[in-house]
């Protein structure tokens, strides 16, 4: 099993890879894909998935606190 991970794209969604399950409200689960990338900005037409309607609508760069060890 390979570790999920997330990866936050600049003005952009979440680009999932690994071994995941994505599951609705009502705990129905989405089609197996080894990768996708979910809509963070809500203008998508196929939620959750991104399907790139964000592209000059959507502004957001988040990069996590660095830790610098002693």
């Amino acid at each position: 099993m390979s570790k999920v991970t997330i990866k936050v794209l600049d003005n952009g969604g979440f680009r999932v890879t690994g071994d995941v399950d994505l599951i609705d409200a009502e705990g129905n689960k989405f089609p197996d894909k080894p990768a996708f990338t979910l809509c963070r900005c809500g203008l998508s037409k196929k939620l959750p998935y991104c399907d790139a309607s964000h592209k000059g609508n959507f502004e957001s760069c988040v990069r996590a606190e660095q830790v610098l060890n002693d």
